[in-house]
């Protein structure tokens, strides 16, 4: 896990020596190990590093290969990496034990198309001087962040945004489209970012720049790639298949040369995870969770029970919710990109670095490849209401307005926005359960008429005219838009500002692939991820299965209005200067929530103190 930096396509390039240099001081955070700089006439790359694999300095990076005609910058684990080099060794002389030198093996051989040989997670550039191109690719499933501009300068590129505003090449304004996206999902969605001119590699893609231009392609897709089941297959052969690959995925990520560990909140998710690395482990695995004295927060006693069955080295970190309050600031402030959502995998993060271990292994995607959430349960019962869609548009919105006076609530907002759509169905529908703001709230905030809903865009592109189950729809719609764009990018960010490495077993592409071929009789309705805990057996007891769903449910509204009000306050101010926003409005909606308006909730108005901590912290307008 490292962070990259990089220019191409310029004109000075003792200038962009200079730039690259200063990227690299910006993302210092992601890879206190070792930096390094490597230049050309047509590209500057640059280098953090986090050494996980082979620690030495033979690992250092940029990477060339031995007659110096190929360079690799490389953010990210390739977790087949010893199958991957046992099967180049007869046409490549390795020198090192890293994952980095099969990347240059792998292009030796395979050309553009390496990257559909690795199982991982990855965002990497390569210089190839025969073919005087750059190639850049991103991981399937987009773990890992690649962020560039094209300006008059150049061509830059980076693991953060910040690196990219260091250059000075790019103007700090929101772009006024995007503006929009956050306030509806409190987040941007891919490719488009906060900052106009920016924009994020899409995930399962690769970039090719050379002197004529840059060429973007897909090189793998969610749909496209899932295994097609026929629905007739017996459950038995297809938990024996989730296990196989559920096995497989935790034993890939839990190879290192550094000490590691795993997120454990005694949750469904984490439990399996730990409870598959003690089969695999021949030494007890080093787990951490967050407790806390307050009972309704603390998850301890779920934790605890996974702990001892597994007979795991466990820390419990005990935080009191002032502790955690106090380190909202400090949090805000490692946030790369903003978001809605972050603080408490900031916290897990640090907690876990300052007890030594560099990578961690999490739970994270485990609902949404395996319909954990209400959401499905939601999109999963649309089906038995399609004849609302044979009433008149104009009934159904006067009874969504009937029900926005009669039951004033943030709930009743969301079911008037779904009764007003033109069909009530999954398209329609799913773009509404993650909107934060809706649409009446958005155009007064903006001083423009939005475009279109951005996720309404990215949900047509995943499932229209796809023949799949409803909850693997779903799961692609999760995977494409909430768990990318916010999930995993706060992981990211939050855990590399501690210098951690989070790895993500649920998210191995060959078990998405096989589950999003599921039907929906094995996933739904029985117990909870029904599909997973039948698939792990008794690995993880009833206590886990049968738990409520907890989380982080902090007394937000409550700190927003008191200890965190003066704060709140200040970052909603500093909203002023971003040009496409109303600020009165922005202050309307603060003055409605602390008069108690039902409608307006914390999680609305959180993503506007981020948003205005983020502007004022990075100068944007």
């Amino acid at each position: 896990m490292c962070g990259i930096t990089g220019i191409a396509r310029f004109n000075h390039r003792e200038e962009c020596e200079n730039k690259v240099r200063i990227m690299n001081q910006h993302i210092e955070h992601r890879g206190p190990d070792a930096e390094g700089i490597w230049a050309h006439d047509f590209c500057v790359l640059g280098h953090r590093r986090l050494s996980i694999i082979d620690t030495s300095a033979a690992g250092n990076q940029p990477f060339l290969s031995d007659d110096q005609s190929l360079v690799v910058v490389f953010n990210g684990e390739i977790y087949n990496y010893i199958e991957l080099r046992k099967e180049l060794e007869n046409t490549h002389t390795f020198k090192t034990q890293t994952d980095t030198e099969v990347i240059i093996a792998a292009y030796k051989r395979w050309g553009i198309d390496c990257v559909e040989h690795f199982f991982g997670m990855f965002a990497f550039a390569l210089w190839d001087e025969k073919q005087a191109q750059l190639l850049i690719a991103r991981d399937r499933l987009g773990v890992k962040p690649l962020y560039y501009a094209e300006t008059e300068h150049g061509f830059i590129f980076a693991s953060e945004l910040r690196a990219i505003l260091s250059t000075g090449w790019v103007e700090r304004r929101i772009d006024a489209n995007a503006a929009a996206d956050y306030l509806r999902y409190q987040t941007v969605h891919a490719p488009n970012t906060i900052i106009e001119g920016v924009h994020m590699l899409m995930p399962g893609h690769r970039m090719i720049i050379h002197s004529k231009g840059i060429h973007t392609e897909r090189w793998w897709d969610l749909t496209d790639s899932r295994v097609r089941l026929d629905g007739s297959e017996p459950k038995e052969s297809i938990h024996k298949r989730v296990n196989e690959l559920l096995q497989s995925s935790v034993e890939l990520r839990m190879r290192a040369d550094v000490p590691f560990g795993a997120f454990l909140s005694g949750g469904i998710d984490s439990s399996i995870v730990v409870g598959l690395m003690s089969r695999i482990s021949a030494h007890p695995v080093n787990t951490f969770s967050i407790t806390f004295n307050e009972q309704a927060y603390d998850e301890s006693p779920y934790s605890e029970l996974i702990a001892k069955r597994f007979n795991t080295k466990h820390t419990a970190i005990q935080l009191s919710a002032d502790h955690f309050l106090r380190m909202m600031p400090e949090a805000l402030q490692a946030m790369d990109h903003p978001s809605g959502d972050g603080p408490n995998t900031y916290v897990v993060s640090k907690a876990t670095r300052d007890a030594g271990v560099k990578m961690a292994l999490s739970g994270l995607g485990g609902d949404e490849v395996f319909a954990g959430y209400d959401v499905f349960r939601r999109m999963k019962a649309l089906e038995t209401k399609q004849w609302l869609n044979s009433l008149p548009l104009a009934i159904r919105k006067n009874a969504g307005s009937l029900l926005r006076v009669l039951k004033p609530s943030a709930a009743a907002e969301k079911i008037a926005a779904a009764l007003a759509q033109e069909r009530v169905d999954l398209a329609h529908f799913y773009p509404l359960t993650r909107q934060v703001l809706y649409e009446s709230e958005v155009n007064r905030l903006l001083k423009f008429r939005p475009v279109e809903n951005n996720c309404v865009e990215l949900l047509a592109q995943a499932v229209s005219g796809i023949r799949m189950p409803t909850l693997s729809k779903v799961s692609v719609l999760e995977i494409s838009t909430y768990m990318q764009n916010v999930l995993l990018r706060d992981a990211d960010q939050m855990s590399m500002a501690h210098a951690l490495e989070i790895r993500v077993p649920f998210l191995d592409h060959r078990l998405i692939e096989f589950v999003l071929g599921v039907s929906d009789k094995h996933k739904f309705p029985h117990t909870p991820k029904e599909l997973l805990t039948a698939s792990v057996g008794e690995l993880i007891p009833r206590e886990i299965i049968d738990r409520p769903k907890m989380g982080f449910t902090f007394p937000w509204a409550v700190w927003m209005k008191n200890e965190l009000k003066s704060f709140c306050e200040e970052q909603l101010q500093a909203l002023r200067q971003v040009e496409v926003l109303h600020h009165e409005e922005v202050m309307s909606l603060w003055g409605r929530f602390l008069a108690g308006d039902q409608r307006i909730t914390w999680s609305r108005i959180w993503p506007l103190v981020v948003l205005g901590h983020w502007v004022k912290q990075h100068d944007a307008h």
